[in-house]
């Protein structure tokens, strides 16, 4: 075994022993953690930004592309966002050891479910360094050790808010090793992790696809995906057109480098000659490129690039967006179908019946009405904050807060019944 191999199973086998500890820890106990973290955070905050800022410079020294640079940067409001999140995750209740459901059997037997813990996760991430608090402090409160790896870019970052998380569960008499990030940046640490499955339970991989498909392809224990979001906007023809503006305008322009920004725009035919050209002047003059099929390019002109058939189905993470004129509501679910991501779909209309069959019919972790995309987000969504946003079913569909991170067990009540 190598060196590097060792050390990483060092390190996770201190994550399962911290485990062990969390999965009967007090939620008062890991309220307290939450709460001392959130005051370090902001009595800590110069020495953060001073890590960011190093991280910032070799980001740009290496010709990082804007939207990453804009991902990786940590200001006041991210880092008050991050210390609120906190504080918001330490009020919820403590879900572990609670009864799901119970029902009486035979014999006066009663039968029922209750919530665990996962155990181990290990969360696998690119550039945001507000997600190692935030992975942090979900699975802390699911009773879950987590071993964080972050990207290269990020290193310095993470390592500060690492350290301070370290802190505040040594302060709070919980096991500092519950949290720990990989004190290396050797991207052979993260194969060596994925062959650790008697001491990891889960990962989950947050970034790019380059990332979730390695991760995918070497993980020997189960993964939990949060892929890409491709995200689409529906104008129907009884949509409130001002409105809509607004609404496109915010999930494309507010925050363009994030997953759960519009990607492309499907436009009802009977609107479109009025809304295009609005939603051109509109966005246009804020950087925003449309590419266009051959209808919307029809109505937009000079206004829009024509779009390849690459264009839809991608990810920009940018100011570009894909637009396309559809014939109705069927049109618009069957392009969703061939070119989304499972992750947020959106109609805009004020048809209740085309509101809910979208609602039933369109395959998302998040389905909206006459809202933005922005919304699938797990502090948006009321869940305190999110570990990511999972696009596949299969234990959890879409925001992964606390409740997400944990699994359930089967306990049965006798009074000296056996079997026949």
């Amino acid at each position: 075994m190598t060196d590097l191999a060792q050390q990483m199973a060092h390190l996770a086998r201190k994550s399962k022993a911290a485990s062990r500890e969390l999965a009967s820890a007090s939620g008062e106990s890991k309220s307290r953690a939450l709460e001392r973290l959130a005051d370090l955070l902001r009595q800590e905050k110069d020495a953060v930004f001073e890590a960011n800022a190093e991280d910032l410079r070799d980001a740009e020294a290496s010709g990082m592309a804007g939207a990453m640079l804009d991902r990786l940067r940590l200001g006041d409001k991210e880092l008050n966002s991050m210390a609120d999140s906190c504080l918001e995750v330490s009020r919820l209740e403590d879900p572990v050891g609670s009864m799901e459901s119970m029902w009486k059997r035979q014999g006066g037997m009663l039968v029922g479910r209750m919530v665990i813990p996962l155990g181990v996760v290990a969360m696998i991430y690119e550039s945001r360094p507000n997600v190692t608090v935030e992975a942090g402090i979900l699975c802390l409160m699911a009773g879950n050790a987590t071993i964080l790896r972050g990207g290269s870019e990020a290193y310095r970052s993470n390592r500060a808010l690492a350290d301070l998380f370290t802190r505040a569960l040594q302060e709070s008499g919980l096991p500092g090793e519950a949290v720990q990030l990989v004190p290396t940046t050797e991207r052979e640490a993260v194969r060596e992790l994925l062959h650790l499955e008697e001491f990891i339970d889960v990962v989950i991989p947050r970034g790019g696809e380059g990332l979730i498909n390695t991760v995918m392809e070497q993980a020997r224990m189960p993964v939990l995906k949060h892929y890409k979001g491709v995200c689409h906007i529906y104008v129907d023809r009884s949509a409130d057109l001002e409105q809509a503006l607004d609404i496109v305008q915010n999930a494309k322009v507010q925050k363009p480098g994030v997953c759960n920004a519009v990607e492309c725009l499907l436009v009802h035919e009977d609107v479109a000659r009025d809304f295009l050209p609005a939603l051109a002047e509109r966005l246009v003059p804020q950087g925003v490129t449309l590419r266009a099929e051959e209808k919307a390019l029809s109505v937009l002109g000079d206004r829009a690039e024509k779009a390849g058939e690459e264009d839809f189905g991608y990810e920009f993470l940018d100011l570009v967006l894909a637009v396309k004129v559809v014939s109705g509501v069927e049109e618009a679910k069957e392009h969703i179908a061939a070119y989304g991501s499972n992750h947020t779909e959106a109609i805009l209309t004020r048809d209740h019946d085309q509101a809910m069959r979208f609602i039933r019919e369109v395959d998302a972790s998040l389905v909206l009405v006459n809202a933005s995309t922005r919304f699938n987000d797990g502090g948006q969504l009321g869940l305190g904050a999110e570990i990511g946003i999972s696009t596949s079913k299969l234990h959890a569909y879409g925001p992964m807060g606390v409740r997400e991170l944990t699994g359930s067990k089967f306990v049965l009540l006798g009074e000296g019944q056996i079997r026949e």
